[in-house]
């Protein structure tokens, strides 16, 4: 790790997230020099692929030469899980999954060193995103179903010198009970739940205006659009509760989260911890400020290190200073997922589009969005709403929303609100699904 830098918060900020582009680089050219050598010492998917591939990993030398090793995908770990295990079996003390979304569950292995390695991470993340020794976290995320995330925010937060309340997901009458007993400073959950209980508090005459929590940090859904505005799911929740937020992105398979600071302008990258680079649709780098789909090197993983792996995730980085003084690229929210773009009506997008223009919707209070191939072999769209009092105006005003959003109108259907519930949260998942990917492949 790094030396980091003591300010007047915390000791947990990295030195090298301030240093020159050239600086950052050489530093993760000799990083990642390790990592093949260490994935060459001791993996077996690895050792494989150099083989196949006739790579000679003393030729690596830049992080453009990382350009001629082969990509490693999400089938790659689920047909040969275990063959990226580093380590003998009696050195793990956690196996963790991914959660799923897309594909089959695929397992990780972590090493005790795993777990200081992700305690570190998440302790300069909350330190990005303005915390402190001293403070009180709500978590409104799971510890348990394998889910590396949870630990590891109550491990990260145990190391800043902060203190962690661990209510676990959903029951929005136990979190305002415990906001209102315990006091906390913080909420840690998906955005979307931050409407859930705000929804709660006004039905049930909670003054959560004047609660303790003056801050959430956000996970798994964006907050905000491609200028780094608050989008519709933002903008509403800050016009209902004036906290200040604060996104986040992350993966199981990064073990590394990309956390805003306090301006607000995409998520700080941790050198040490990652390589990134953003690919098109031949594989080849983008141009700097360009979106593409994020691929990823570990650095300092013991158990299961991945090499180039391609998460799936369109996103583009930005290279100016940040007003916080860091100079380290900055992640943007998530165009969406690779295998999720849709093509409707002539039209290309995201679910992440359909879903913000559902979430400013007030009468809207569920929803999920399918996807199937029609007649034709082309994309068709359904929209399910779940709401009070469903009628044939309300779907023209959907229709209307959309076609003013995003220029095409989806199929839309009412649904009980408790049906759509439960697809949303099934028993199995993590967390909560709204898109349903029918299409034939």
């Amino acid at each position: 790790m790094y030396i980091c830098r003591t300010n007047e918060y915390s000791m947990f900020n990295p030195a090298i997230e301030y240093e020159s582009r050239e600086v950052i680089k050489k530093y993760q050219e000799t990083k990642m020099q390790e990592l093949l050598q260490y994935l060459q010492a001791k993996s077996p998917f690895y050792q494989d692929m150099f083989l196949r591939e006739h790579i000679d990993i003393t030729k690596i030398k830049t992080l453009e030469d990382l350009q001629n090793i082969p990509f490693t995908t999400k089938e790659d770990l689920q047909i040969r899980n275990m063959d990226f295990l580093c380590v003998d079996p009696s050195k793990v003390v956690d196996y963790m999954s991914t959660s799923g979304t897309l594909s089959e569950p695929t397992t990780f292995a972590a090493t005790a060193n795993d777990w200081k390695r992700l305690a570190y991470n998440e302790a300069i993340s909350f330190t990005c995103a303005d915390g402190k020794p001293g403070e009180c976290y709500q978590l409104m995320t799971t510890l348990d179903k394998r889910f590396m995330a949870g630990l590891a925010y109550f491990e990260g937060i145990k190391l800043m010198g902060a203190s962690i309340i661990r209510v676990g997901n959903g029951i929005p009458a136990l979190q305002w009970e415990t906001i209102k007993r315990l006091k906390p400073d913080a909420i840690i959950c998906v955005p979307s739940f931050i409407l859930r209980i705000i929804k709660f508090a006004e039905e049930n005459g909670i003054d959560y205006k004047n609660s303790s929590v003056k801050k959430a940090i956000c996970i798994g859904e964006n907050l905000r659009d491609e200028n780094y505005n608050l989008n519709l799911l933002g903008t509403r929740i800050k016009e209902k509760w004036d906290i200040k937020l604060y996104s986040t992105y992350a993966s199981t398979e990064m073990g590394t989260s990309f956390c805003e600071c306090g301006a607000g302008k995409g998520g700080h990258h941790h050198p040490e911890l990652i390589i990134c680079e953003i690919i098109d649709e031949n594989g080849n780098n983008v141009k700097e400020g360009e979106y593409g789909e994020l691929t990823i090197s570990t650095l300092g993983v013991e158990g299961m290190p991945l090499l180039r792996f391609r998460t799936g995730d369109i996103a583009c980085f930005h290279y100016e200073p940040c007003s916080c003084g860091r100079t380290t690229m900055r992640i943007s929210p998530l165009k969406g997922r690779k295998n999720q773009m849709l093509k409707v009506k002539g039209t290309t997008l995201y679910p992440a589009a359909i879903f913000d223009v559902l979430d400013n919707v007030e009468y809207v209070d569920n929803y999920l969005v399918e996807a199937t191939t029609n007649e034709i072999g082309t994309d068709d769209v359904t929209v399910s709403i779940g709401c009070r009092n469903a009628n044939e105006e309300l779907i023209k005003d959907l229709k209307d929303r959309f076609r003013a959003r995003i220029r095409i109108a989806p199929n839309i259907q009412f649904l009980p609100i408790d049906e759509i519930n439960k697809r949303n949260f099934p028993e199995a998942k993590r967390k909560p699904i709204k898109f349903f990917d029918y299409r034939k492949k």
